[in-house]
């Protein structure tokens, strides 16, 4: 089975604000590659007001926005059966309107949702990322796109 485990974090409350992206690539139950960007603003955000991951202008103004980074990434999503993410609508969300941004065909790949398994299977609630960390004994850096995604694996 392959996967690739994703967590997006966004600037504001815009999908596609997305800041950060960290991406964990399974292949045949093995880690393969692990990889987090930073990622520019699209054109005209207002980042003036605060964002909600602590990134300043000064941390994302010189990044490549997504559709510069999507070249880089795109393989990334070829070859998978699909793509993990905890509360993974809002995952989805943010990737679906990143591409519709920046005229990138949609991956149609399906998501799994870390946080619908934890319910289903574990019986765990609350299930925040930190909260199913926590029952299952995992490191977590809360909040910062890699380690999220990580966690999903």
């Amino acid at each position: 089975m392959n996967f690739l485990a994703i967590d997006f974090e966004t600037a504001n409350y815009q999908r596609h604000s997305a800041c950060s992206v960290g991406l964990v690539k399974v292949e045949a139950g093995v880690g393969t590659e692990k990889i987090v960007y930073i990622i520019g603003p699209p054109p005209r955000m207002n980042l003036s007001l605060p964002t909600f991951m602590g990134f300043k202008w000064s941390d994302v103004a010189l990044t490549d926005d997504f559709g510069k980074l999507w070249p880089r990434i795109q393989s990334l999503f070829e070859g998978i059966d699909f793509l993990a993410a905890h509360n993974a609508s809002f995952d989805k969300g943010v990737l679906h309107a990143c591409c519709q941004l920046y005229k990138i065909e949609i991956p149609e790949i399906p998501f799994q949702c870390s946080m619908q398994l934890a319910r289903k299977r574990l019986g765990i609630y609350p299930t925040k990322l930190s909260d199913v960390c926590r029952h299952l004994k995992n490191e977590l850096n809360h909040h910062e796109a890699l380690s999220d995604a990580h966690a999903c694996t």
